[in-house]
């Protein structure tokens, strides 16, 4: 598979935690402030703001602080069908797999 997307891994990292901080500041927080009402140690938060390191449960602790939980909930939204058949396919339900004897 080829991927000629421009995005790194560090690169969107990188973004998102410019983000968090971004509206972290917009409503006025210190750090502190974030990582007491998320439960995420000050240490992880301020790695997180430098260095774009953290867990996936910690991101989601701060997002979920910050009243943008919904937006990361619809970031893989299920890609329409680009057939009739495949619409029919995903609307028939999962197909049941039996296990061979």
């Amino acid at each position: 598979m080829t991927n000629y997307s421009l995005n790194t891994p560090a690169k969107v990292a990188r973004k998102l935690a410019l983000s968090v901080r971004r509206m972290r500041l917009e409503k006025n927080w210190k750090q502190s402030t974030l990582a007491e009402r998320s439960g995420v140690s000050l240490p992880s938060l301020r790695r997180f703001e430098t260095k774009a390191e953290i867990s996936l449960a910690s991101f989601l602790k701060l997002v979920f602080s910050l009243d943008r939980l919904d937006e990361i909930n619809d970031v893989f939204k299920e890609l329409p069908a680009a057939s009739l058949r495949e619409l029919e396919e995903k609307t028939s339900g999962p197909k049941r797999k039996r296990g061979g004897q």
